[in-house]
Protein backbone atom coordinates (compact mmCIF):
# COMPACT_ATOMS: atom_id res chain seq x y z
CA UNK A 1 0.00 0.00 0.00
CA UNK A 2 1.54 3.23 -1.06
CA UNK A 3 0.92 6.61 0.30
CA UNK A 4 -0.25 9.05 -2.29
CA UNK A 5 -0.17 12.63 -1.19
CA UNK A 6 -3.19 14.54 -2.35
CA UNK A 7 -2.47 17.46 -4.60
CA UNK A 8 -3.55 20.67 -2.99
CA UNK A 9 -5.25 22.93 -5.46
CA UNK A 10 -5.43 26.56 -4.44
CA UNK A 11 -7.41 29.08 -6.40
CA UNK A 12 -5.68 32.31 -7.19
CA UNK A 13 -7.57 35.39 -6.13
CA UNK A 14 -9.54 36.84 -9.00
CA UNK A 15 -7.67 39.43 -11.00
CA UNK A 16 -8.85 42.98 -10.55
CA UNK A 17 -10.95 44.28 -13.40
CA UNK A 18 -9.71 47.80 -13.90
CA UNK A 19 -11.22 50.46 -16.11
CA UNK A 20 -8.46 51.03 -18.64
CA UNK A 21 -7.63 54.22 -20.46
CA UNK A 22 -9.10 54.53 -23.93
CA UNK A 23 -12.17 52.39 -23.23
CA UNK A 24 -15.75 53.64 -23.03
CA UNK A 25 -16.20 52.65 -19.34
CA UNK A 26 -13.03 54.59 -18.46
CA UNK A 27 -14.30 57.70 -20.26
CA UNK A 28 -17.69 57.36 -18.59
CA UNK A 29 -16.10 57.06 -15.14
CA UNK A 30 -13.86 60.07 -15.79
CA UNK A 31 -16.79 62.24 -16.87
CA UNK A 32 -18.93 61.01 -13.97
CA UNK A 33 -16.28 61.93 -11.40
CA UNK A 34 -15.83 65.33 -13.06
CA UNK A 35 -19.58 65.91 -12.65
CA UNK A 36 -19.45 64.83 -9.01
CA UNK A 37 -16.66 67.29 -8.25
CA UNK A 38 -18.43 70.07 -10.13
CA UNK A 39 -21.76 69.46 -8.38
CA UNK A 40 -20.25 69.16 -4.89
CA UNK A 41 -18.30 72.40 -4.90
CA UNK A 42 -20.71 74.49 -6.95
CA UNK A 43 -23.47 73.71 -4.44
CA UNK A 44 -21.17 74.25 -1.47
CA UNK A 45 -19.86 77.68 -2.52
CA UNK A 46 -22.84 79.09 -4.43
CA UNK A 47 -23.85 81.18 -1.39
CA UNK A 48 -20.53 83.03 -1.07
CA UNK A 49 -21.40 85.90 -3.45
CA UNK A 50 -24.83 86.10 -1.81
CA UNK A 51 -23.57 86.86 1.72
CA UNK A 52 -24.06 90.66 1.36
CA UNK A 53 -27.58 90.01 0.02
CA UNK A 54 -28.40 87.75 3.00
CA UNK A 55 -27.13 90.41 5.41
CA UNK A 56 -29.43 92.99 3.79
CA UNK A 57 -32.54 90.83 3.29
CA UNK A 58 -32.48 89.18 6.71
CA UNK A 59 -31.02 92.14 8.66
CA UNK A 60 -28.11 90.12 10.02
CA UNK A 61 -24.46 91.04 10.50
CA UNK A 62 -21.71 89.99 8.07
CA UNK A 63 -20.52 87.37 10.58
CA UNK A 64 -24.04 85.97 10.88
CA UNK A 65 -24.54 85.92 7.11
CA UNK A 66 -21.32 83.90 6.71
CA UNK A 67 -23.00 81.06 8.63
CA UNK A 68 -24.75 80.15 5.36
CA UNK A 69 -21.35 78.89 4.20
CA UNK A 70 -19.62 78.14 7.51
CA UNK A 71 -22.31 75.73 8.71
CA UNK A 72 -22.06 73.83 5.43
CA UNK A 73 -18.28 73.47 5.62
CA UNK A 74 -18.45 72.63 9.33
CA UNK A 75 -20.93 69.81 8.85
CA UNK A 76 -19.00 68.69 5.78
CA UNK A 77 -15.94 68.27 8.00
CA UNK A 78 -17.88 66.03 10.39
CA UNK A 79 -19.39 64.02 7.54
CA UNK A 80 -16.01 63.36 5.93
CA UNK A 81 -14.85 61.57 9.08
CA UNK A 82 -17.92 59.30 9.02
CA UNK A 83 -18.44 58.81 5.29
CA UNK A 84 -15.42 56.65 4.50
CA UNK A 85 -16.44 54.11 7.14
CA UNK A 86 -20.11 54.17 6.05
CA UNK A 87 -19.15 53.54 2.43
CA UNK A 88 -17.45 50.27 3.41
CA UNK A 89 -20.89 48.81 4.09
CA UNK A 90 -23.14 50.83 1.81
CA UNK A 91 -20.87 50.97 -1.25
CA UNK A 92 -18.91 53.82 -2.87
CA UNK A 93 -21.25 54.43 -5.80
CA UNK A 94 -24.42 54.29 -3.72
CA UNK A 95 -23.18 56.73 -1.09
CA UNK A 96 -21.96 59.25 -3.67
CA UNK A 97 -25.25 59.07 -5.59
CA UNK A 98 -27.33 59.63 -2.44
CA UNK A 99 -25.07 62.51 -1.41
CA UNK A 100 -25.27 64.34 -4.73
CA UNK A 101 -29.03 64.00 -5.19
CA UNK A 102 -29.69 64.94 -1.56
CA UNK A 103 -27.48 68.04 -1.74
CA UNK A 104 -29.15 69.25 -4.96
CA UNK A 105 -32.63 68.84 -3.47
CA UNK A 106 -31.58 70.64 -0.28
CA UNK A 107 -30.27 73.56 -2.38
CA UNK A 108 -33.61 73.84 -4.17
CA UNK A 109 -35.39 73.67 -0.80
CA UNK A 110 -33.12 76.43 0.57
CA UNK A 111 -34.33 78.72 -2.23
CA UNK A 112 -37.81 78.52 -0.68
CA UNK A 113 -36.71 78.79 2.97
CA UNK A 114 -39.31 80.95 4.76
CA UNK A 115 -36.81 82.49 7.20
CA UNK A 116 -33.14 82.85 8.02
CA UNK A 117 -32.97 80.03 10.54
CA UNK A 118 -34.56 77.53 8.16
CA UNK A 119 -32.06 78.55 5.48
CA UNK A 120 -29.22 77.82 7.91
CA UNK A 121 -30.69 74.43 8.82
CA UNK A 122 -30.93 73.44 5.16
CA UNK A 123 -27.38 74.63 4.45
CA UNK A 124 -26.08 72.63 7.41
CA UNK A 125 -27.85 69.51 6.14
CA UNK A 126 -26.41 70.16 2.68
CA UNK A 127 -22.88 70.18 4.09
CA UNK A 128 -23.48 66.91 5.89
CA UNK A 129 -24.90 65.34 2.72
CA UNK A 130 -21.98 66.47 0.58
CA UNK A 131 -19.46 64.81 2.91
CA UNK A 132 -20.14 61.52 1.17
CA UNK A 133 -18.48 62.66 -2.07
CA UNK A 134 -14.93 63.93 -1.38
CA UNK A 135 -14.41 61.22 1.23
CA UNK A 136 -15.30 58.42 -1.19
CA UNK A 137 -14.46 59.63 -4.71
CA UNK A 138 -10.72 59.13 -4.22
CA UNK A 139 -11.30 55.61 -2.92
CA UNK A 140 -13.48 54.70 -5.92
CA UNK A 141 -10.85 55.96 -8.35
CA UNK A 142 -8.04 54.08 -6.60
CA UNK A 143 -10.04 50.83 -6.64
CA UNK A 144 -11.54 50.92 -10.12
CA UNK A 145 -9.16 52.80 -12.43
CA UNK A 146 -6.09 51.18 -13.98
CA UNK A 147 -3.08 52.66 -12.13
CA UNK A 148 -1.60 53.64 -15.51
CA UNK A 149 -4.51 55.99 -16.14
CA UNK A 150 -5.25 56.99 -12.56
CA UNK A 151 -3.36 60.27 -12.68
CA UNK A 152 -5.38 61.60 -15.61
CA UNK A 153 -8.69 60.63 -14.03
CA UNK A 154 -7.71 62.05 -10.65
CA UNK A 155 -6.69 65.26 -12.37
CA UNK A 156 -10.07 65.47 -14.09
CA UNK A 157 -11.85 64.99 -10.76
CA UNK A 158 -9.77 67.71 -9.08
CA UNK A 159 -10.43 69.93 -12.12
CA UNK A 160 -14.13 69.34 -11.61
CA UNK A 161 -13.91 70.43 -7.97
CA UNK A 162 -12.05 73.62 -8.89
CA UNK A 163 -14.37 74.37 -11.82
CA UNK A 164 -17.37 73.75 -9.57
CA UNK A 165 -16.06 76.03 -6.84
CA UNK A 166 -15.54 78.81 -9.37
CA UNK A 167 -18.80 78.22 -11.26
CA UNK A 168 -20.88 78.16 -8.10
CA UNK A 169 -19.58 81.59 -7.18
CA UNK A 170 -19.71 83.14 -10.66
CA UNK A 171 -23.05 81.74 -11.90
CA UNK A 172 -24.90 82.51 -8.69
CA UNK A 173 -23.70 86.11 -8.80
CA UNK A 174 -24.90 86.51 -12.38
CA UNK A 175 -28.23 84.77 -11.76
CA UNK A 176 -28.86 86.80 -8.60
CA UNK A 177 -28.43 90.13 -10.36
CA UNK A 178 -31.09 89.39 -12.97
CA UNK A 179 -33.40 87.00 -11.08
CA UNK A 180 -32.81 87.76 -7.34
CA UNK A 181 -31.14 85.27 -5.01
CA UNK A 182 -33.99 82.74 -4.59
CA UNK A 183 -34.32 81.82 -8.29
CA UNK A 184 -30.52 81.92 -8.51
CA UNK A 185 -30.16 79.33 -5.77
CA UNK A 186 -32.97 77.21 -7.21
CA UNK A 187 -31.23 77.24 -10.61
CA UNK A 188 -27.96 76.12 -8.99
CA UNK A 189 -29.88 73.28 -7.34
CA UNK A 190 -31.34 72.23 -10.70
CA UNK A 191 -27.87 72.32 -12.30
CA UNK A 192 -26.56 70.23 -9.41
CA UNK A 193 -29.41 67.74 -9.81
CA UNK A 194 -28.72 67.41 -13.53
CA UNK A 195 -25.04 66.75 -12.74
CA UNK A 196 -26.07 64.16 -10.14
CA UNK A 197 -28.29 62.34 -12.65
CA UNK A 198 -25.47 62.40 -15.17
CA UNK A 199 -23.16 60.94 -12.53
CA UNK A 200 -25.58 58.09 -11.75
CA UNK A 201 -26.13 57.27 -15.41
CA UNK A 202 -22.44 57.40 -16.37
CA UNK A 203 -20.54 55.90 -13.43
CA UNK A 204 -19.82 52.18 -13.91
CA UNK A 205 -20.69 49.87 -11.05
CA UNK A 206 -17.84 48.97 -8.70
CA UNK A 207 -16.05 45.80 -9.75
CA UNK A 208 -13.21 45.64 -7.24
CA UNK A 209 -15.00 46.90 -4.13
CA UNK A 210 -15.74 44.37 -1.36
CA UNK A 211 -18.39 45.29 1.15
CA UNK A 212 -17.26 45.19 4.77
CA UNK A 213 -20.33 45.31 6.99
CA UNK A 214 -19.87 46.37 10.56
CA UNK A 215 -17.96 49.20 12.18
CA UNK A 216 -15.10 48.91 14.67
CA UNK A 217 -14.81 52.30 16.41
CA UNK A 218 -11.79 51.19 18.43
CA UNK A 219 -9.76 50.62 15.28
CA UNK A 220 -10.58 54.07 13.91
CA UNK A 221 -9.98 55.85 17.22
CA UNK A 222 -6.61 54.11 17.60
CA UNK A 223 -5.61 55.10 14.06
CA UNK A 224 -6.56 58.76 14.55
CA UNK A 225 -4.84 58.91 17.94
CA UNK A 226 -1.68 57.45 16.43
CA UNK A 227 -1.47 60.26 13.87
CA UNK A 228 -2.02 62.91 16.54
CA UNK A 229 0.97 61.48 18.44
CA UNK A 230 3.17 61.89 15.36
CA UNK A 231 5.51 64.81 16.20
CA UNK A 232 5.13 66.66 12.90
CA UNK A 233 1.64 65.81 11.62
CA UNK A 234 -0.40 67.95 14.06
CA UNK A 235 1.54 71.00 12.82
CA UNK A 236 0.43 70.20 9.27
CA UNK A 237 -3.18 69.92 10.46
CA UNK A 238 -2.86 73.35 12.07
CA UNK A 239 -1.55 74.72 8.76
CA UNK A 240 -4.69 73.42 7.02
CA UNK A 241 -6.88 75.03 9.70
CA UNK A 242 -5.13 78.42 9.58
CA UNK A 243 -4.44 78.71 5.85
CA UNK A 244 -7.95 77.71 4.80
CA UNK A 245 -9.40 80.04 7.44
CA UNK A 246 -7.38 82.94 6.01
CA UNK A 247 -8.37 82.16 2.43
CA UNK A 248 -12.09 81.87 3.15
CA UNK A 249 -12.09 84.99 5.34
CA UNK A 250 -10.81 87.13 2.45
CA UNK A 251 -13.29 85.59 0.01
CA UNK A 252 -16.22 85.89 2.44
CA UNK A 253 -15.86 89.60 3.23
CA UNK A 254 -14.31 91.01 0.06
CA UNK A 255 -17.83 91.01 -1.36
CA UNK A 256 -19.13 93.26 1.43
CA UNK A 257 -16.37 95.76 0.73
CA UNK A 258 -16.68 95.72 -3.06
CA UNK A 259 -20.48 96.10 -3.32
CA UNK A 260 -20.29 99.18 -1.08
CA UNK A 261 -19.06 102.68 -1.95
CA UNK A 262 -16.80 103.65 -3.65
CA UNK A 263 -16.67 100.46 -5.73
CA UNK A 264 -20.39 99.55 -5.86
CA UNK A 265 -19.86 96.43 -7.95
CA UNK A 266 -22.92 94.61 -9.25
CA UNK A 267 -23.56 90.97 -8.38
CA UNK A 268 -22.35 89.98 -11.85
CA UNK A 269 -19.12 91.97 -11.49
CA UNK A 270 -18.55 90.55 -8.02
CA UNK A 271 -19.15 87.03 -9.30
CA UNK A 272 -16.70 87.50 -12.16
CA UNK A 273 -13.93 88.41 -9.72
CA UNK A 274 -14.12 84.82 -8.48
CA UNK A 275 -12.76 83.66 -11.85
CA UNK A 276 -9.34 84.35 -10.33
CA UNK A 277 -9.86 80.92 -8.77
CA UNK A 278 -8.36 79.57 -11.99
CA UNK A 279 -4.98 80.95 -10.94
CA UNK A 280 -5.14 78.64 -7.93
CA UNK A 281 -5.57 75.59 -10.14
CA UNK A 282 -2.34 76.38 -11.98
CA UNK A 283 -0.52 77.30 -8.76
CA UNK A 284 -1.32 73.95 -7.14
CA UNK A 285 0.32 72.08 -10.04
CA UNK A 286 3.33 74.42 -10.09
CA UNK A 287 3.68 74.06 -6.33
CA UNK A 288 3.90 70.28 -6.63
CA UNK A 289 6.60 70.50 -9.30
CA UNK A 290 8.61 73.04 -7.31
CA UNK A 291 8.23 70.96 -4.15
CA UNK A 292 9.78 67.92 -5.85
CA UNK A 293 12.69 70.04 -7.04
CA UNK A 294 13.46 72.40 -4.16
CA UNK A 295 11.94 70.65 -1.14
CA UNK A 296 8.36 70.51 0.07
CA UNK A 297 8.81 72.57 3.21
CA UNK A 298 10.69 75.31 1.36
CA UNK A 299 7.81 75.65 -1.12
CA UNK A 300 5.23 75.45 1.69
CA UNK A 301 6.88 78.36 3.50
CA UNK A 302 7.06 80.28 0.22
CA UNK A 303 3.37 79.61 -0.51
CA UNK A 304 2.32 80.90 2.90
CA UNK A 305 4.46 84.03 2.41
CA UNK A 306 2.84 84.62 -1.01
CA UNK A 307 -0.61 84.19 0.57
CA UNK A 308 0.26 86.82 3.18
CA UNK A 309 1.55 89.20 0.50
CA UNK A 310 -1.71 88.85 -1.42
CA UNK A 311 -3.73 89.55 1.70
CA UNK A 312 -1.67 92.69 2.39
CA UNK A 313 -2.17 93.96 -1.17
CA UNK A 314 -5.94 94.06 -0.63
CA UNK A 315 -5.40 96.93 1.85
CA UNK A 316 -5.03 99.18 -1.21
CA UNK A 317 -7.93 101.42 -2.18
CA UNK A 318 -7.29 100.74 -5.88
CA UNK A 319 -9.66 98.13 -7.32
CA UNK A 320 -7.07 96.70 -9.80
CA UNK A 321 -4.57 96.23 -6.96
CA UNK A 322 -7.23 94.62 -4.77
CA UNK A 323 -7.97 92.13 -7.57
CA UNK A 324 -4.23 91.48 -8.01
CA UNK A 325 -4.03 90.90 -4.26
CA UNK A 326 -6.83 88.31 -4.46
CA UNK A 327 -5.01 86.61 -7.37
CA UNK A 328 -1.74 86.48 -5.40
CA UNK A 329 -3.50 85.24 -2.26
CA UNK A 330 -5.35 82.54 -4.22
CA UNK A 331 -2.17 81.35 -5.92
CA UNK A 332 -0.23 81.23 -2.65
CA UNK A 333 -3.00 79.40 -0.82
CA UNK A 334 -3.39 76.68 -3.44
CA UNK A 335 0.38 76.24 -3.60
CA UNK A 336 0.47 75.81 0.19
CA UNK A 337 -2.54 73.50 0.26
CA UNK A 338 -1.18 71.20 -2.45
CA UNK A 339 2.13 70.84 -0.60
CA UNK A 340 0.60 70.45 2.87
CA UNK A 341 -1.88 67.78 1.74
CA UNK A 342 0.97 65.90 0.06
CA UNK A 343 3.05 66.06 3.24
CA UNK A 344 0.30 64.26 5.14
CA UNK A 345 0.90 61.10 3.11
CA UNK A 346 4.67 61.43 3.50
CA UNK A 347 4.65 61.98 7.26
CA UNK A 348 1.88 59.51 8.16
CA UNK A 349 2.95 56.07 9.34
CA UNK A 350 0.26 53.62 8.22
CA UNK A 351 -3.52 54.21 7.88
CA UNK A 352 -2.88 57.17 5.59
CA UNK A 353 -6.61 57.50 4.91
CA UNK A 354 -7.18 58.33 8.56
CA UNK A 355 -4.39 60.92 8.45
CA UNK A 356 -5.97 62.50 5.36
CA UNK A 357 -9.36 62.62 7.07
CA UNK A 358 -7.84 64.54 10.00
CA UNK A 359 -6.26 66.98 7.55
CA UNK A 360 -9.59 67.53 5.79
CA UNK A 361 -11.33 67.90 9.16
CA UNK A 362 -8.92 70.68 10.13
CA UNK A 363 -9.25 72.21 6.65
CA UNK A 364 -13.03 72.55 6.75
CA UNK A 365 -13.25 73.44 10.44
CA UNK A 366 -10.85 76.29 9.68
CA UNK A 367 -13.13 77.39 6.86
CA UNK A 368 -16.16 77.24 9.15
CA UNK A 369 -14.85 78.73 12.40
CA UNK A 370 -12.31 81.26 11.18
CA UNK A 371 -14.40 82.20 8.15
CA UNK A 372 -17.18 83.32 10.48
CA UNK A 373 -14.85 84.90 13.04
CA UNK A 374 -13.53 87.23 10.34
CA UNK A 375 -16.95 88.84 10.22
CA UNK A 376 -16.54 90.14 13.76
CA UNK A 377 -13.39 91.99 12.72
CA UNK A 378 -15.09 93.38 9.61
CA UNK A 379 -18.06 94.69 11.61
CA UNK A 380 -15.82 96.19 14.31
CA UNK A 381 -13.01 97.85 12.37
CA UNK A 382 -13.62 97.30 8.66
CA UNK A 383 -11.41 95.73 6.00
CA UNK A 384 -8.06 96.56 7.59
CA UNK A 385 -9.01 94.49 10.65
CA UNK A 386 -9.91 91.54 8.39
CA UNK A 387 -6.51 91.72 6.71
CA UNK A 388 -4.59 91.92 10.00
CA UNK A 389 -6.62 88.95 11.28
CA UNK A 390 -5.61 86.89 8.22
CA UNK A 391 -1.99 87.99 8.51
CA UNK A 392 -1.91 86.87 12.14
CA UNK A 393 -3.28 83.46 11.14
CA UNK A 394 -0.77 83.12 8.33
CA UNK A 395 2.09 84.05 10.67
CA UNK A 396 0.97 81.21 12.98
CA UNK A 397 0.76 78.87 9.97
CA UNK A 398 4.30 79.90 8.97
CA UNK A 399 5.52 79.05 12.49
CA UNK A 400 3.76 75.66 12.27
CA UNK A 401 5.43 74.92 8.93
CA UNK A 402 8.82 75.79 10.38
CA UNK A 403 8.14 73.55 13.39
CA UNK A 404 6.98 70.66 11.21
CA UNK A 405 10.12 70.94 9.10
CA UNK A 406 12.37 70.71 12.15
CA UNK A 407 10.46 67.76 13.63
CA UNK A 408 10.37 65.84 10.35
CA UNK A 409 14.12 65.93 9.71
CA UNK A 410 14.46 62.52 11.34
CA UNK A 411 12.00 61.14 8.79
CA UNK A 412 14.00 62.73 5.95
CA UNK A 413 10.90 64.14 4.18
Amino acid sequence: MSDISPIEVTEAPPAKQYLTRGTLPYRRASLALFLSGFSTFSLLYCVQPLLPVFASDYAVSPAQSSLALSLSTGFLAVAIICAAAVSEGLGRRSLMSISLVGAALLTIAAAFAPNWHMLLVLRALLGFALGGVPAVAMAYLAEEIDPKGLGATMGLYVGGTAFGGMSGRVLTGIFAEYLTWRPAMALMGVIGLAAAIGFIVLLPASRNFIRRPGFDPRFHMKAWAGHLKNPALPFVFWIAFLAMGSFVTIYNYAGFRLVASPYELTQTELGLIFTVYMFGIGASSIGGILGDRFGHFAVLLTGLAVTAAGSALTLSSSLPIIIIGIIVLTSGFFMSHSIASGLVGKLAKGTKGHASSLYMLAYYVGSSVLGSAGGWFFSAEGWSAVVFFTLAMLLCAFACAYGARRLSKAARV
